[in-house]
């Protein structure tokens, strides 16, 4: 089982240099970091997790910043974002950061995508809340039409872009309807969620890893009625907190990868947090 790490880097924790060394050292398999523009004051979506939305989710540092100072000092960390808020970005800008950061990195880019919670955080970027789910799936269409190898003109309902020279490329290469990263999906399972990821992803990233025994048949049946590869399916739970239990479900349901949640902290407590997960690392 590999063991990749989310954590919510901010201008009070651990340094994205600092802990992508040790993640290599260690032997973990990648670093998934979230994304929030900024915490409206005025809120009144409720924090999916219940209670008051905690500190670090108002200063979290720009992934792809972070994620490119983390490239710089590694060589085989995987990197990734849990999630892009891809509403929120111009879709033309988001495919340069993409494929940049993919570039440098040598192809370990993952985008982890979703479509958020935070309603007021949204509308501050002008999304129609109701329609946020087919802005996604257009502004995906439009990216893979910039990292297509050739000029690509893409027309959409909620964007166009010319065909243009776009460089750089992303460095991994198209695996059926996907140009790009590696990309992963996360939400609530459903038919509209799994239609979504059978279209433009290579797999989910399901927040908690709760009720797969149920869902993942689901999936495996329309992306194989999609005409996708089974082999080809990835199904990352993503802020698990691991147990032998929970790694031996994962592993008879097929799955190969998590993402462990590490805590918002300073140095000596995600260093600490660290030491306790290596027992779950593969060899040890």
């Amino acid at each position: 089982m590999r063991i990749a790490v989310t954590i919510f880097l901010t201008d009070e924790t651990i340094t994205p240099t600092r802990l992508a060394r040790e993640l290599e050292d260690r032997g973990f398999a990648g670093l998934f970091l979230p994304e929030h523009t900024h915490i409206p004051v005025e809120r009144t979506t409720p924090y999916p997790a219940g209670g008051e939305l905690p500190r670090e989710y108002g200063r979290t540092l720009d992934p792809f910043v972070a994620l490119g100072q983390a490239a710089a000092v590694t060589e085989r960390l995987g990197l990734g974002t849990g999630i892009t808020l891809v509403a929120q970005h111009d879709p033309i800008d988001l495919a340069k950061q993409v494929a940049t950061v993919d570039h440098l990195s040598g192809g370990r880019f993952t985008l982890g995508l979703g479509f958020g919670w935070n309603v007021e955080e949204a509308a501050d970027h002008g999304v129609r809340w109701r329609t946020r789910r087919e802005l996604v799936r257009d502004r995906m269409a439009l990216m893979r039409a910039l990292w297509s190898q050739e000029p690509v003109a893409y027309e959409g309902e909620f964007g166009s872009v010319r065909a243009s020279h776009a460089h750089p490329k992303p460095v991994q290469k198209p695996r059926g309807p996907v140009i790009g990263p590696r990309t992963l999906l996360g939400g609530a399972a459903g038919p509209k969620l799994f239609a979504h990821i059978c279209e433009y992803a290579d797999g989910w990233l399901p927040i908690g890893g709760r009720g797969l025994s149920e869902s993942m048949p689901l999936l495996r049946t329309a992306w194989t009625d999609a005409g996708r590869d089974p082999q080809a399916l990835h199904v990352v739970p993503y802020a698990v907190h691991p147990t032998p239990g929970k790694l031996a479900h994962y592993a008879d349901l097929g799955i190969e990868e998590i993402v462990a949640q590490l805590p918002p902290a300073g140095e000596a407590e995600v260093l600490k947090a660290l030491d306790g997960l290596t027992r779950y690392l593969p060899g040890t």
